[in-house]
Formats: structure tokens, sequence, C-alpha cells
């Protein structure tokens, strides 16, 4: 989902005003909060990429079984500005040179035992952007389930999710554990 800057502030600070706001309220099921932030973990070594010198910053908030996941990226490579890449949660570490480490996609289905597992924006956690001209790629979705704790990955793929879930191969990853 692409997000116009200002509405992407204006989602960080009611995001922020709500959780500080709501999580005391709610003794009984107060929200939790994920942050990761840093470098992006090169998966292409040997390869220039847009996202060699890209910092990005995650968060999700889950409450009541659903969750709030928000994605910026910023110091990409300019000469991709108007591209859009898929970003999604991966079940498994970010491993710098390693994308197959990241395993599959995060899939409530699969987590849950149902077989054949749906696969859409419903199940797992899309987090696509598109490029802008300064650099910066903005990303915010809603999920109606809250993945479980464990050491994974935000991987961004080099092409957009289409709807099977394909991205292309894997570019970059921001850790990300709770």
């Amino acid at each position: 989902m692409t997000v116009p800057r200002y509405l992407a502030a204006t989602a960080a600070v009611l995001l922020t005003t709500t959780v500080v706001s709501v999580a005391p309220a709610q003794a009984s099921s107060p929200a939790e909060v994920v942050r990761a932030r840093g470098n992006l973990r090169d998966l292409q070594l040997g390869t220039a990429g847009p996202f060699d010198h890209a910092r990005a910053k995650f968060l999700m908030v889950q409450r009541q079984g659903r969750s709030l996941v928000i994605l910026k990226v910023r110091g990409i490579d300019q000469s991709v500005a108007g591209r859009e890449f898929g970003a999604h949660l991966h079940t498994g570490p970010c491993v710098t040179g390693n994308g197959a480490a990241a395993g599959p996609h995060y899939n409530s289905d699969t987590v849950a035992g149902i077989v054949p597992p749906k696969v859409d924006e419903t199940t797992e956690v899309w987090l696509d952007f598109k490029v802008t001209q300064a650099g910066t790629g903005f990303s915010l979705t809603r999920v109606p389930f809250t993945p479980l704790p464990g050491t994974r990955a935000v991987v961004i793929h080099e092409m957009p999710t289409d709807h099977h879930g394909a991205a292309g191969p894997r570019q970059a990853c921001l850790p990300v554990s709770w």
C-alpha cells in the first residue's frame, strides 16, 4: 500500500497516541508493541542494489488478535524512484547474504495448521511500498491476526507482490525479534 507522506506522518502520530492512551485503559488486553530499526542487510552480496545503503524502521502493534504494521525505509537509491517493491514478514532470521535463511512468508493459516493455507493479505503481512523521489518508502497494513513471537525477518523483494504472494528475488532484510 502506497501512502502519501502527510498521511504517513498522521498515521504514525495517531498510532503512537493510540498505543499510549489505549494500552493502560485496557488492562485485560494491553497492546503489545514490536519495534525494530537499523541498516538493511544485503541479501545479494556482490551485486549492487538499491537497498545497499538503506535503513528501515518497523513497528507492529498487536491487540485483541489483530495487528497494525508499519514499515518505513530510507536511503534507497533514488534511481529506483517510482518503482514498487514487495516486502513481507518471513518466518526465519535475517542473515546477510543468505535470503533463504529467512524462510517462507509468515502465514497465519500455516501456523494454525490449515491445509491448504490461504495466501493473501489477510493471512500474511504484506508491506509493499513505492519509492519516492527522496529515496524513501512507506507501508502500513492491518492484519486480522497476531504473529507469534520469534526471530523473524522483514524481507524486501525485487518486484511488487502478485495475487499469489510472489514478489521475486530477495534483495534485503531487516531483523525483527520479539
